[in-house]
């Protein structure tokens, strides 16, 4: 589905991401692994056309979207859900969701995707009249990913979506995580919690200083050195 070869990125003409590359298949869940700063979040963005590689091609469904504008590619089914959650605090639940539908022409559809999500997330439904900015931590979060489910994406990326959440909220997301994928939806996916992230993923690649170091099963990736030294604690 997602063919990323070879791609380079710079901030301010300083490469961060050298020769990246890497593959996502339909109906997988696909983990990429590292330190702050190894260039995950910047992997994200640019393949989400908030960011544009230097080098390198990205392919989706076998066309090139290396040079496409965030919004071609949200229209061509890549929905990206950042850290920063970013939803519309003055906004109620429900408005910040529909405007995730914004590219979806059928308010049928609609109606199905906001109960999916409030399915998914039923603390939603109940806080549907809330505004946005009102919710707590943990419920922004449910409400970033539900509002880029909204628009039925071919792919989901997801950036660190336990951040910042207590451990109890952490557990409850990586689980709607796995519900989803367990649903048939693909998901590239950037997680802190290294164990959990490739322990439910198909497949995962380890980044380090905006290069791939290894790549593999998520089960074989957790025998690694590497992993068990820098991320286990082992």
């Amino acid at each position: 589905m997602l063919k990323v070869e070879n791609i380079e990125v710079r901030y301010s003409g300083v490469p961060v991401i050298h020769d990246v590359s890497f593959e996502v298949r339909e109906r997988e869940l696909i983990s990429i692994v590292g330190a702050n700063g190894a260039g995950k979040t910047t992997l994200l963005k640019t393949v989400a056309g908030t960011l544009h590689a230097t080098k390198g091609s990205i392919e989706f469904e076998n066309e090139d979207i290396t040079r496409s504008s965030t919004v071609e590619i949200v229209r061509k089914g890549i929905t990206y859900v950042p850290e920063e959650r970013r939803i519309f605090g003055p906004l109620t639940v429900e408005e910040n969701l529909r405007l995730g539908g914004y590219t979806v022409n059928d308010s049928d559809e609609i109606e199905k995707n906001l109960g999916y999500v409030y399915d998914l997330f039923p603390i939603l439904k109940k806080r549907q009249k809330q505004l946005g900015g009102t919710l707590s931590g943990g419920e922004q979060q449910m409400l970033a990913i539900g509002r880029g489910l909204m628009s039925n994406p071919k792919m989901l990326m997801l950036d660190e979506p336990s951040l910042g959440l207590m451990p109890r909220l952490v557990d409850q997301m990586l689980e709607a995580v796995t519900k989803l994928r367990e649903g048939g939806k693909t998901i590239l996916l950037v997680e802190q919690n290294v164990r959990e992230a490739l322990e439910m993923a198909d497949r995962g690649y380890v980044l380090q200083t905006g290069r791939t170091i290894h790549e593999g099963t998520g089960e074989k990736l957790l025998e690694t050195d590497i992993v068990k030294k820098a991320f286990l604690g082992l």
